[in-house]
């Protein structure tokens, strides 16, 4: 990232700019940081470069690990290979930027009660079989994984991560630093994967991208639409969950509803939603 200032552009700016209360000096240096800032896509990515998401990332997969009862790992080497397979296809895409940086590991959660999925700093992916099960296609699971991987691309788990703890205690973290500030934020995630939590913003640029990898896969691109439509026709505990971490307002299903249209996609077909072959999976699966 380049961070290139127009000296001659901001001492003009200041010249045709009158502030009574402020002097020249601490203009100039009130330009020099707002140029800077402008510039950079997040804070975080200054304060907490992309290497430690990974680290951060997979403290939170050894907690994970470290705790059976609330997060049962699927000890089915077939079933993990089946999703991790559709993760490697979405990773094929131009529009992912950490590919060979985050590991994009996947596992399954045997817990037919929970319909959720999540990602963690860094790209460790988890999918609850229930999530599974209540889908249809390759496709739809296809969209949601690549919904998880947009969470890890824009970073958006590690900046609520920088916020409420600060840069240098999350890089303490990530680092192994800081044992028991890491069973702190395990506690916390654990409770409700609290900080996992997405925005309804989150979400929205998630479900952009999400889109963008599926368009270079042999799936239908919209297929997550078919996700949606299944959240909203079922309620229970499992949904209230999901939606705690995953809010799906209208906008959502309006918004992928315009990119199919805009994208001019044709009708989806057997062919690039694979049907069969998931309903093979599932039977499989405990």
């Amino acid at each position: 990232m380049s961070y290139k200032i127009n000296l001659n552009y901001l001492q003009a700016t200041m010249k045709i700019t009158t502030f009574n209360s402020i002097s020249p000096l601490r203009m100039t240096c009130f330009l020099l940081i707002s140029a800077f800032l402008i510039q950079c896509s997040s804070i975080t990515g200054l304060l907490f470069p992309v290497k430690n998401d990974v680290g951060l990332g997979a403290q939170m997969d050894a907690q994970i690990r470290a705790n059976p009862k609330e997060y049962p790992i699927l000890n089915d080497v077939k079933a993990k290979q089946y999703v991790q397979s559709m993760v490697n296809q979405l990773l094929q895409s131009p529009a992912v930027k950490y590919r060979g940086t985050f590991p994009y590991t996947v596992e399954i959660i045997k817990d037919d009660k929970t319909i959720n999925a999540f990602c963690t700093p860094g790209g460790y992916i988890y999918v609850y079989t229930g999530l599974i099960k209540m889908l249809e296609n390759d496709a739809s699971l296809a969209g949601v994984l690549g919904h998880e991987i947009a969470h890890a691309e824009l970073r958006h788990s590690a900046n609520r991560m920088v916020k409420a703890y600060g840069a240098q205690m999350a890089l303490e973290i990530a680092l192994g630093q800081n044992s028991s500030k890491t069973v702190e934020v395990a506690a916390n995630m654990f409770t409700g994967l609290a900080l996992l939590k997405n925005s309804r913003d989150d979400e929205s640029s998630a479900d952009e991208y999400s889109f963008k990898y599926m368009q270079s896969t042999s799936w239908y691109p919209g297929a997550i639409s078919y996700f949606f439509e299944k959240v909203k026709g079922n309620g229970g505990n499992a949904i209230e969950g999901l939606l705690s971490s995953h809010p799906l307002p209208q906008d959502r299903l309006d918004d992928m509803n315009k990119r199919i249209k805009d994208a001019k996609l044709a009708p989806p077909t057997e062919q690039n939603l694979s049907s069969r072959s998931y309903a093979d999976f599932k039977r499989r699966l405990p």
